[in-house]
């Protein structure tokens, strides 16, 4: 039976969306900035496209996750598709493709390069290299990295030559091959680079606009044209702040609890895996009650490192169980549990209320499930 479209089933606002067949298989990982839109494109048009007719024909179910804007739902998307690798994306499958950072190398001499990560769950703790991103923009990250590189000096060749090069001479590399830059200078230009590299985006812009000024000063046009366009490429890319990819290494667990259900944000060392809605064991306990010996439960079967909630009742109560239960286990790395108010962690709250709200609504007797949760707590040494 084909799938029938509801367009009043789907919200207008940003986010991924996922396409199953009757076996609940994922078959196509999309993301767009209006889902309703783009999933009508599927159902109310006739394709010509085999690729799309062969997908809109399998389709049993839609689900959809909510993201915040745009730049949310392009580095969710690319991390979706590189954790499930449904057979109607191969485009962006390969980890060396999608959404890059720039890495300063552990070598002697450091230069920044691009790096792609590693999403399999054996190897997604990051590594000890300083690492700055994700950039939705190759232009973006490319200008970015020859701004840095310029600015102090690094070398951008991958296997040193002997003798300078041309961008010495035209000041874009302090000539470290030769030594006309001592070692222990040159580590500190790397250090320098790293340390502006890791500030918010506006204090990058505001550092590149005093080059600006400095260059018109001394009469240097071009290159004040040239530090202008990246300025504004970086002002651009400003714009849209994103939670859904971070550079952490912890595994975190976002519980927000309604009336009856709770929905489970889970985060697999700063990456977003998946979104699903849970029923609440009904009783005689109240709200709280219920939450908390959720709480105990989840931390019991998945042992995440932080829990993010948005109530708990008697705290003190709820922490003694969790460590009861994991002492049984001989596990002896305690969570961290915390009822945020502010920054980045009550955004992923925020994010973690939306979903709720949008398959209470659209759902109401349905238990819906997207991407994973933690498949298993054995990458945990106790």
């Amino acid at each position: 039976m084909p799938f029938h479209f509801q367009a009043d089933q789907y919200p207008t606002s940003a986010g991924c969306y996922l396409m199953r067949n009757k076996e609940g298989e994922l078959l196509y990982i999309g993301k767009a900035k209006n889902i309703r839109n783009r999933l009508r494109s599927y159902f109310t048009r006739q394709h010509t496209e085999r690729k799309l007719i062969q997908l809109v024909e399998q389709v049993a179910s839609i689900d959809v996750m909510l993201v915040n804007n745009e730049a949310e739902s392009l580095l969710l998307e690319n991390n979706l598709i590189k954790q499930h690798k449904p057979p109607f994306n191969r485009a962006l499958i390969r980890e060396e493709t999608g959404y890059a950072y720039l890495q300063l190398t552990e070598e002697e001499f450091p230069r920044l390069a691009v790096y792609y990560r590693n999403r399999d769950d054996s190897s997604s703790r990051p590594a000890a290299a300083k690492k700055f991103g994700p950039f939705k923009s190759s232009r973006y990250r490319d200008e970015l990295a020859s701004y840095i590189t310029e600015q102090f000096g690094l070398r951008s060749c991958e296997a040193m030559p002997k003798k300078v090069c041309l961008l010495y001479h035209i000041h874009r590399c302090s000539g470290i091959c030769e030594g006309l830059v001592g070692k222990e200078q040159y580590q500190q230009q790397a250090e320098e680079a790293a340390l502006l590299l890791s500030r918010p985006t506006d204090e990058i812009i505001a550092s590149l606009y005093e080059q600006i000024q400095k260059c018109s000063d001394t009469l240097h046009f071009e290159k004040a044209q040239k530090l202008l366009l990246t300025a504004q490429s970086l002002e651009a890319a400003a714009k849209e702040k994103q939670i859904v990819e971070r550079q952490t290494d912890t595994r975190q667990a976002v519980l927000y609890f309604g009336e009856n259900e709770v929905c489970i944000l889970a985060i697999q060392h700063g990456l977003i895996t998946g979104i699903h809605i849970e029923q609440l064991q009904k009783g005689p306990k109240d709200g709280t009650e219920l939450s908390d010996a959720f709480i105990a439960q989840y931390d019991a079967e998945h042992c995440p490192d932080e829990i993010i909630v948005n109530r708990i009742g008697n705290r003190q109560l709820l922490l003694d169980k969790i460590r009861l239960l994991r002492k049984r286990e001989a596990i002896k790395r305690q969570p961290a549990l915390t009822v945020p108010k502010r920054g980045v962690k009550f955004e992923l709250l925020q994010l973690a209320e939306r979903n709720y709200f949008h398959y209470i609504e659209q759902h109401p007797s349905k238990l819906t499930v997207l991407g994973d949760s933690y498949n298993s707590n054995s990458a945990y040494e106790s």
